[in-house]
């Protein structure tokens, strides 16, 4: 068992499976059969949260209890509203998602193949909120035509002209290794986030949306790469301005955290 940075408790594969009741190896073998997709570490070794393990003893009670087989599993688990994750009050994001891929009639499978994604990622996605890269949230997004701040619940009613220091909102924790905070609430002209990244934290891919971008770095150093080949590397104090048309992706360099100041107008990302 171990501890991740935000203080979650997340469990290793062979700890999981004895909580789960079955052996390493079946959750393997789930793993390949959609039926759930662990986040990892930085050196590919996979962890698994306490909500997980809950999926895991769901899945096991379906395949033992009720003999059902994984495609017949994965359709249990879609429909099963109450299952979410027991440790993460706002699993809006995932909701939102389900709610809009259904409001158009596409199964997982469906938006997964399009998009290009795993169903078993876009079904843990769903159910928890949690586990995929910044790219992807962008590109389910931009696939149902809103904006990955209008999913993370950004665009609230109130407005505050004062964010005091320390009290900014956050976006659910998506993306491992990264927190977003919001600077400015309401509905603005830009969106002002401060980004905050745990060693390793990268985009895992370039995306791109209309409008401007502004990045200043208050502390750390992070590589942003351009049109897939123009690479800029900044640290405490440089800034960068670019259109956000342009492919864009990133990767924290620093060995510790990298802060960021982080501006997209209009609010498009």
């Amino acid at each position: 068992m171990v501890a991740t940075e935000a203080g979650r408790t997340t469990y290793r594969v062979a700890e999981a499976a004895r909580l789960a009741g079955v052996s390493a190896s079946t959750l393997r073998l789930w793993e390949t059969q959609g039926l759930l997709a662990p986040q990892r570490t930085q050196t590919g070794q996979r962890i698994y949260s306490s909500a997980d393990v809950a999926l895991l003893k769901k899945i096991a009670y379906f395949r033992s209890e009720r003999g059902l087989n994984p495609a017949a599993i994965r359709e249990a688990l879609e429909h099963d509203e109450t299952f979410s994750s027991p440790e993460n009050g706002n699993d809006n994001v995932g909701r939102r998602l389900r709610h809009l891929r259904r409001s158009i009639g596409k199964t997982l499978e469906d938006v997964a193949s399009d998009v290009g994604v795993s169903a078993s990622t876009l079904s843990s996605l769903e159910r928890t909120s949690q586990g995929v890269s910044f790219k992807t949230l962008h590109d389910l997004a931009e696939y149902f035509g809103t904006t990955v701040s209008d999913l993370s619940g950004e665009k609230i009613d109130a407005m505050s002209e004062v964010v005091r220091s320390g009290e900014w909102k956050a976006w659910p924790a998506t993306t491992p290794g990264v927190t977003v905070q919001l600077l400015v609430e309401g509905a603005r002209m830009m969106d002002c986030h401060r980004f905050v990244l745990a060693a390793g934290a990268a985009s895992e891919g370039a995306y791109r949306h209309v409008g401007e971008e502004f990045i200043h770095v208050l502390s750390g150093q992070i590589e942003v790469v351009l049109d897939h080949d123009k690479f800029f590397d900044l640290g405490a104090g440089d800034t960068l301005y670019f259109e956000s048309r342009r492919y864009h992706s990133w990767r924290n360099r620093h060995d510790g955290e990298t802060i960021l100041i982080w501006i997209n107008t209009p609010p498009t990302f």
